[in-house]
Order: C-alpha cells, then sequence, then structure tokens
C-alpha cells in the first residue's frame, strides 16, 4: 500500500471525533519528490464544454481533480436516468444497466512536459484503448484553461472550482501490484475510486465491449461494478458526503474509507494508519512536519 501526502504538509484527515484539518505548513522549502505538474494545473476543475470537429457539447457532467502528482477524473452523462429507486446492481433492470455503460471515469498520476499533460490510467471505468492520454495545456485568465488535441481534433474548457488551498491528501492500495482503491484530496473536494475485480480486455468503449462478448446479466455487472466517485469533505450536508458516482445509490451518503483511517499525533511527527485496506494488517505512515510526502513505512 502506498500513501502519500502530497503539497504542504497539511490535509484534512479524520479523526475518531469526526472530520478534521490538520493545517500545520511545512517548514521545509525542499522540493516535495514525484511532484510533476505545475501549481496552477493542482486543484478541483470542471468541464465546461467540449469542441470536436467544429461542433460544441456539454453532455457529461466532468469533474477533474488534480493533487500534485495523483488525479481522479468522473464524467457521469447529464442524461442519465434517475435512479433513485436503486439501492444496488439487483434494483436495476437490464436497460438501466446498459445506461450505466455510458459512464466514464479514470485516476492515476499525470506528468507535464511544457504545456503537454499526459494522464496516465491506472484505473478506468471505460475499458482500455491502448492509445495515451495526452494534451496540450492553454492556461487562460480567471483561472480557466484550454485542453487541445494534440492532432487539433478537439478543445476542452475548463474553469477552476478551487486551486486547493495548498491541501491535498491521496491514500492509493495495491493488491499484488494492482490498484485497489484510490482516495484524492483536494481542499473541500475529494475523488474516491475502487477498481473492479478483473480489468476488462481492450475495447473502443463498454459499449462495443458488451456488443462484442455478448455478457450475461451477472457478467454485465461485472462489467460496471467499478466506482468512481466525487463529493465535498465538508461542504455538504454530511460530511464527506458523495455528490456524483458512477454507482448512483451512493449519491447522497458519507464516503466510509475515511471511517478506516486513523490519524496519530506524537510530538512533532503525524502517523496514518489504514487498516484492513489493500493488506490483511494495519500499514502505519508516518512524517514529519517538515517532511512533504507521506511513505510508507515497513
Amino acid at each position: 500500500m502506498r500513501t502519500f501526502l502530497c503539497g504542504l504538509c497539511a490535509a484534512v484527515v479524520v479523526t475518531a471525533g469526526g472530520v478534521g484539518g490538520a493545517a500545520e505548513s511545512a517548514e521545509s522549502a525542499t522540493p516535495a519528490p514525484r511532484v510533476n505538474v505545475r501549481s496552477w494545473l493542482s486543484g478541483v476543475w470542471q468541464r465546461e464544454w467540449l469542441e470536436e470537429r467544429g461542433s460544441r457539447s456539454s453532455t457529461l457532467d466532468v469533474h477533474y481533480l488534480q493533487t500534485p502528482l495523483f488525479f481522479g477524473d468522473v464524467r457521469i452523462p447529464r442524461d442519465r436516468p434517475n435512479l433513485s429507486h436503486a439501492s444496488s446492481f439487483a434494483d436495476l433492470s437490464d436497460q438501466e444497466l446498459h445506461a450505466l455503460a455510458q459512464q466514464r471515469g479514470f485516476a492515476g498520476h499525470t506528468t507535464l512536459v511544457g504545456t503537454t499533460a499526459t494522464w496516465h490510467h491506472e484505473v478506468d471505468f471505460q475499458p482500455p484503448e491502448g492509445d495515451q492520454d495526452v494534451g496540450r495545456l492553454e492556461l487562460l485568465p480567471a483561472r480557466r484553461m484550454r485542453e487541445h488535441g494534440l492532432d487539433g481534433s478537439y478543445t476542452e474548457s475548463w474553469k477552476s472550482v478551487t486551486d486547493g488551498g495548498g491541501r491535498f491528501l491521496v491514500v492509493q492500495t495495491e493488491r499484488d501490484g494492482r490498484p485497489q482503491r484510490l482516495l484524492v484530496v483536494a481542499g473541500d473536494y475529494f475523488v474516491f475510486v475502487r477498481n473492479r475485480i478483473k480489468d476488462l480486455p481492450t475495447a473502443r468503449s463498454l459499449d462495443a465491449l458488451i456488443a462484442s462478448t455478448h455478457p450475461s446479466r451477472a457478467q454485465l455487472i461485472e462489467y460496471l461494478d467499478c466506482d468512481f466517485s466525487f463529493g465535498r469533505v465538508r461542504g455538504g450536508s454530511i460530511p464527506w458526503k458523495i455528490q456524483r458516482s458512477t454507482l448512483p445509490w451512493r449519491e447522497g451518503h458519507r464516503l466510509e474509507l475515511v471511517d478506516e483511517i486513523k490519524v496519530i499525533t506524537e510530538g512533532n511527527r503525524v502517523a496514518k494508519q489504514v487498516c484492513g485496506i489493500g493488506r490483511p494488517r494495519p500499514h502505519v505512515m508516518t512524517c514529519t512536519r517538515s517532511q512533504r510526502c507521506f511513505r510508507p513505512i515497513a
């Protein structure tokens, strides 16, 4: 398991009594290791529109959260059916299951060379296509930016929701080298990802995969059982409230992962103990306030 606290040694954390903020600043000016993006890109962004072949559209509700290294991106169709009656896949009709295949989400780490960004997908809601996710970024006034396809095939317009205030938290768990769960936090916003049990085979889309494999209902649910959730740490009606999710019945509920994180302070050391995640035993991460990233200790 890997856990990182990127940026300043500060983050929104969970204690036994609820949500709190660890607002101590790092004392050292030493650059953080593995920080690969410029500070202006870190934070939360919302897509305004997508332009392809001269036509603009905004059919997806897109939330992109970027820390100094890791990112999470959740994309829910604006016309997704109302599924408030469902509490699990079992409550959905076959037609409603197929509607979930239109959703998108991806998470991993970001590298930036000049103005060219590469988003390295470690978990993806849609099947892998085999192509890299690369775009040229153009920073605009008023905390806006444009993303351009390197071949000129698309342009996306983005507006900043928050720069995160220098508060970024990443908790990533792996099993046998495969990403299992990922929590990325920027200021008051979070993206949580839970991977599906098995990776999907390469295909143009979930629709294409379904059309080519003719899955049973159980197999289709396996395809769709991948959680990408976006929410607010304290800005919602409850702490860690999920606002949008690829599993619609999770919307409006509290993110349960935070109850598995215990924060311990010992003098000038801060420890995070994440129990039962990714490994059968607790794993403890520590850092001093002069350090800028958490690293696991054996």
